[in-house]
C-alpha cells in the first residue's frame, strides 16, 4: 500500500555561478537531491553565464556542453557532473520557483545577478551564500549574505570551509561549516512532522504573522515572508541532508558572521604567510603568523560585529575558521601569488640586481588567468575601514600587509609590526 508523502511540496534548488567551485557545490548538490525525492525536487538548476567554448575541435555553447556531454569543460574539466544538473543561461528561469538559492560566483558580479533576480524569485526563497569575503567601505562593512538578503528580500545564510574545489570535486575527503541562523518565522511554524503518516499542520497563522522580522548582525532588523508550512522546514536537518557527501562532511552552524568574515580575513592572513615563505623564513615563521592572523580575525569580528551572536570558538573550532585558515595558508591562490613576489624580490637581491621586483599585483594578473586574488581586494577595503576609525594600531598584522602590497613597507619588516602580539 502507498504512503503518502510528508510535505505536499519539495523544495527546488539552484546554483547560481558554474565555476570551478559553483560547478563543485552543483555537483555535490544534485547528488543529494537525487537521493532525498522526500525533502527536494531531483533536477538541479545551475545558472551560466553563457560563453562559447572549444570542444573536440568545434565550437559550443558553454551551457550545451554541460547539458550534453555533462562537463563544465572551461572550469571544472575532467569531472563528471550528474545528469540532473541542468545548466540554464538565464538566471531568472533558473531562479524560478526555487526555494532554496545558492550564490556562488566572484563578488564583483554580485550586484548585477540581484538586479537581474529582483521580482522573479518566490518571496519566501531562503539563501546560501559560498562568496568569501565582505563588503567593506570606509564607513561600513557586512556580510555578502546579508547584502544578498537585503536586496532580495529573503534570508541568506553562508558555507565556507577547508574547500579547495578540484579536491573536492574528484571526492577528496574534505569539510565545510553551513552557517544558518532559521529565521523565527519558519522555525516557529508547528510543522508537520517527517514520516510516513504525516498529521496535520496546525501552524497558529497569529503567531507566524508576527513572527515576520529578522535580526540582522548590525543590530537591525529585516522583514522577511514565512516558509510554507507544506514544504519541508529548511532548518539545520535539511541543509546538513543537502550539502553533506560521504566525501564532503557538513558541520551546520547558527554563526554566519564568523563563517562569513573568516572567509574573508584569512586571505589577508595568507599574504603575509606567503611573504614571510617566499622569504625563505620557514614554517615556525609562517606558524607565528597564522596564530597571530587568527587572533585578529577573531578581534576584528567581536569589534565591529559586537551584536550579531558572534562566537570566538567558530574561529577556532570550525572548518570555516582555523581549517579555511591553515590550508589558505598552506596552497591557497594568496599564499602562491604572495610567495612569487617573496621569492622573487629576495632572488633579485641576492643577485645584486637592480631590477623592480613584480608586485603581487602583477604576478596574480599573470598566473592566475583571470581568477581574482579576493586577498589583495579585501586588504585594501579593510585598511580603508580601519584607517576611517584610528583603529589600524589594533590590527598590525592587517595593518603591513595593507602597508606591503601598497609598497610603503618591506616584508622583512613584519615581524617588528607584529610584535606586540
Amino acid at each position: 500500500m502507498a504512503t503518502l508523502a510528508p510535505y505536499e511540496k519539495r523544495h527546488k534548488v539552484t546554483v547560481l555561478g558554474s565555476g570551478n567551485w559553483g560547478s563543485t557545490i552543483a555537483k555535490l548538490v544534485a547528488e543529494n537531491t537525487a537521493e532525498h525525492p522526500d525533502l527536494f525536487e531531483r533536477d538541479v538548476q545551475m545558472w551560466v553565464h553563457e560563453e562559447e567554448v572549444t570542444y573536440n575541435g568545434s565550437t559550443h555553447k558553454l551551457t550545451e556542453i554541460i547539458n550534453t556531454h555533462h562537463e563544465n569543460v572551461k572550469y571544472l574539466p575532467d569531472i563528471k557532473l550528474p545528469n540532473n544538473v541542468i545548466a540554464n543561461p538565464s538566471a531568472q528561469d533558473a531562479a524560478k520557483d526555487s526555494t532554496v538559492l545558492i550564490f556562488n560566483l566572484p563578488h564583483q558580479f554580485l550586484n548585477n545577478l540581484c538586479n537581474q533576480l529582483q521580482g522573479h524569485i518566490l518571496p519566501y526563497a531562503r539563501g546560501v551564500s559560498c562568496i568569501k569575503g565582505v563588503h567593506v567601505t570606509a564607513s561600513d562593512i557586512s556580510l555578502f549574505s546579508e547584502s544578498i538578503g537585503a536586496r532580495l528580500g529573503i534570508y541568506c545564510g553562508a558555507l565556507s570551509g577547508a574547500n579547495i574545489a578540484t579536491e573536492v570535486a574528484k571526492g577528496l575527503f574534505s569539510e565545510t561549516t553551513v552557517a544558518y541562523d532559521p529565521p523565527p518565522m519558519d522555525s516557529s511554524r508547528n510543522a508537520t512532522p517527517r514520516g510516513p503518516s504525516p498529521h496535520a499542520s496546525h501552524t497558529d497563522l497569529t503567531s507566524l504573522t508576527a513572527l515576520t522580522e529578522k535580526k540582522t548582525s548590525s543590530g537591525g532588523k529585516m522583514k522577511l515572508r514565512a516558509l510554507p508550512a507544506d514544504y519541508p522546514p529548511l532548518d539545520h536537518t535539511t541543509l546538513h541532508t543537502l550539502f553533506h557527501r560521504p566525501y564532503f562532511h557538513v558541520h551546520v552552524v547558527s554563526d554566519v558572521t564568523a563563517v562569513s568574515l573568516s572567509g574573508a580575513l584569512k586571505n589577508v592572513v595568507a599574504l603575509a604567510a606567503g611573504f614571510v615563505s617566499g622569504l625563505g623564513w620557514g614554517d615556525n615563521a609562517k606558524a607565528a603568523i597564522m596564530r597571530v592572523g587568527l587572533l585578529e580575525m577573531v578581534k576584528f569580528g567581536h569589534a565591529f560585529f559586537p551584536n550579531s551572536g558572534i562566537r570566538t570558538q567558530t574561529f577556532t573550532e570550525e572548518s570555516a575558521g582555523v581549517a579555511d585558515l591553515i590550508t589558505s595558508c598552506s596552497s591557497g591562490r594568496n599564499f602562491r601569488c604572495a610567495k612569487m613576489a617573496a621569492e622573487e624580490k629576495k632572488k633579485l637581491a641576492d643577485e645584486g640586481s637592480e631590477q623592480m621586483p613584480r608586485s603581487v599585483d602583477e604576478i596574480a594578473e599573470e598566473v592566475l588567468n583571470g581568477q581574482v586574488l579576493q586577498g589583495l581586494g579585501t586588504a585594501r577595503e579593510v585598511n580603508t575601514f580601519l584607517k576611517s576609525r584610528g583603529r589600524e594600531a589594533e590590527f598590525p598584522l592587517m595593518t603591513a600587509v595593507y602597508k606591503i602590497i601598497q609598497g610603503e613597507m618591506a616584508m622583512e619588516d613584519i615581524p617588528e609590526m607584529i610584535q606586540m602580539h
